[in-house]
């Protein structure tokens, strides 16, 4: 009926990635919404920023927040543009795209019913020759697939690294306990759902690789690792799906903010002289960095005691609002 494995298969497939997308976008913008939650339950929380793991300049917590939610945003629109690549079907190319013992018109009217069937916007190859040998559009939404990964492992470090402690770490925030960390150190309790998530990705980066591996690897007329490609893609899809999931419900909503801890590095950290600097000058500044260095004393009471500012000043000066973004001195 002027079909072959060849056409009517990888047509499929790219059908099924299509749906599957959707309820991966749908997932991921869940995760996105609970991030955008904590940015504005957390925007009064003042806190260290960090470069190259030293202390840097002071923000919000709910900014750190606020960066996790557009990033992971801007895969939602990385996914749904390469996903499209998938609109583009061989169907009637039969064997290897010539399309023989087909009957003429037959690729115009199956792409015709696909659209109707699919509400999606189904086209055929201009070439269904080179559309039966390419596997491009798997690697090109694999690398989108693989990019989220990536951002989801990078945010669950940094979630990681700031529960860790809680008196010989950063322990800026609380991530909900979910199991006892150890059998031989009580009361330890370990951040397994982020590093639960830093496991899947790993798993959607060795799958690109594959994936990679599978989309050269095609010879000729033919691509016969399509099958690798597509189980590849399937996992990585499901994994990613249940992975951000389970970050949303049993980490994301239910992290807390240790809010004075966080204020007290603030005024703690060297770093704060950066911020103080439009107010007290550069060599006050440095004078200031120095002696807190030598004494591990407080940025905050040292300005306090060299009456560079007044309490109410430095308040004015450190409240979060104030910490935010430019502003007039």
């Amino acid at each position: 009926m002027s079909q072959s494995t060849n056409d009517v298969y990888p047509t499929s497939i790219r059908i099924a990635l299509i749906k599957s997308n959707e309820t991966l976008v749908k997932v991921l913008s869940g995760l996105v919404g609970a991030m955008r939650k904590k940015e504005t339950e957390f925007a009064g929380v003042l806190k260290m920023g960090r470069t190259q793991l030293q202390d840097a300049v002071p923000m919000t917590l709910g900014q750190t927040f606020g960066a996790f939610a557009t990033t992971l945003d801007e895969e939602v629109e990385r996914l749904n543009q390469n996903v499209t690549l998938f609109l583009e079907v061989n169907m009637g190319g039969t064997a290897i795209g010539t399309g023989l013992n087909a009957e003429p018109g037959y690729s115009d009217r199956v792409v015709f019913h696909l659209r109707e069937l699919t509400g999606y916007d189904i086209k055929l190859a201009p070439n269904l020759v080179e559309a039966t040998q390419d596997a491009g559009a798997y690697v090109m939404y694999s690398s989108a697939v693989k990019r989220l990964a990536i951002k989801l492992s990078k945010i669950c470090n940094d979630l990681r690294l700031l529960s860790s402690g809680p008196r010989a770490g950063l322990h800026e925030i609380n991530l909900p306990p979910m199991q006892p960390g150890s059998t031989i150190m009580p009361g330890k309790v370990n951040p397994v759902i982020p590093e639960v998530v830093n496991q899947v990705a790993f798993k959607v980066i060795g799958n690109d690789l594959t994936i990679s591996f599978a989309a050269e690897a095609g010879q000729l007329e033919l691509n016969v690792m399509e099958p690798v490609i597509v189980q590849s893609l399937f996992e990585s899809i499901e994994m990613l799906k249940n992975g951000m999931e389970t970050l949303r419900v049993r980490c994301i909503e239910g992290i807390t903010a240790n809010a004075g801890h966080c204020r007290r590095m603030v005024e703690h950290s060297i770093g704060l002289v950066t911020a103080l600097n439009p107010y007290i000058g550069y060599e006050n500044s440095s004078m200031i960095a120095k002696e807190a260095q030598e004494t591990d004393g407080s940025v905050y009471d040292l300005v306090l005691k060299h009456k560079l500012l007044t309490k109410e000043e430095l308040d004015r000066i450190l409240a979060p609002e104030n910490m935010i973004g430019p502003a007039r001195t």
